[in-house]
């Protein structure tokens, strides 16, 4: 579940860096390329890094990429709070993904996995 989210938060993440790019390209000072070529790209990471949170150092990448929306407040300063909004979001999501796994392998540990269940019912449920 940990993975799930942590993509979830990334794609969504992605969005914001795209709506971003609009409004600095129209309000800051930044040469019109940078900000296009950079954010577009950031966005595109973003997305990218969703199908890699399942990998050992996926999760460290997703950590990286939340500094550097925050830093993009250097363009478009409401980047520091939105990015910071996010890094919120993304710890809030990383610790209950976190307890889901842990509640989750309690449950199979204790119960077994519902696949080997002979029928819907639980084994102390029969």
């Amino acid at each position: 579940m940990t993975a799930r989210l942590a993509a979830s938060v990334l794609v969504l993440e992605a969005f914001l860096v795209f709506f971003a790019v609009l409004a600095a390209s129209q309000l800051s000072s930044a040469p019109t390329g940078l900000v296009w070529g950079g954010g577009l790209g950031l966005a595109v990471v973003l997305v990218l890094a969703s199908g890699l949170v399942r990998r050992p150092w996926g999760i460290t990448l997703g950590w990286v990429l939340q500094v550097v929306v925050v830093l993009g407040g250097f363009v478009l300063p409401a980047m520091f709070g939105l990015g910071a909004l996010f890094v919120a979001v993304w710890f809030g999501m990383l610790r209950l993904g976190r307890k889901v796994d842990r509640d989750r392998a309690a449950f199979v540990e204790r119960w077994g996995h519902p696949d080997t269940w002979d029928d819907e019912a639980p084994p102390a449920a029969r």
